[in-house]
């Protein structure tokens, strides 16, 4: 049995808005970040400050380029991005998600670049919680013997 033509080809259309922006939603621990993208020259404001001023370790900057290079976009897009909660890793991994979500949006294309480089699946790696007898999740009180 044979599938039509017209079937067996999708096309996906971008889901781009009145404003030329494409939206993603990124998460990560407790962090999640509202990210917006569209073409321009590689700015990156997050929370009002540019991203090299937000996130001042490398590895958090070189976390929220990752999927520009994946993709091979480096200075192709202007990224505006609102992040809450959690501490600065976890909002670094929430804005790497938002952005690799907004990207898929905005270029179909890009998809399977980014799933295959795991860029599109949430980090689901949580604190894991303290136990009732326990000094903190896994570590126990010291033994005595005396």
């Amino acid at each position: 049995m044979q599938i039509p033509p017209e079937t067996s080809e999708k096309k996906v259309e971008s889901k781009i808005d009145a404003g030329g922006r494409t939206y993603g939603t990124g998460r990560r621990k407790e962090s999640v970040a509202r990210v917006w993208v569209k073409p321009g020259n590689g700015n990156i404001v997050i929370n009002g400050r540019k991203a090299f001023d937000y996130f001042m370790r490398s590895v958090l900057q070189a976390l929220v380029l990752q999927p520009f290079s994946v993709a091979n976009r480096i200075g192709r897009y202007d990224v505006f991005c609102t992040v809450c909660g959690g501490g600065l890793s976890g909002q670094a991994g929430a804005v790497r998600h938002g952005i690799s979500k907004a990207l898929v949006d905005y270029e179909p294309d890009l998809r399977s670049v980014l799933k295959s480089a795991g860029l599109l699946t949430r980090d689901s790696r949580a604190v894991e919680r303290k136990k009732y007898g326990l000094m903190k999740a896994r570590r126990s009180f010291q033994f005595s013997k005396r």
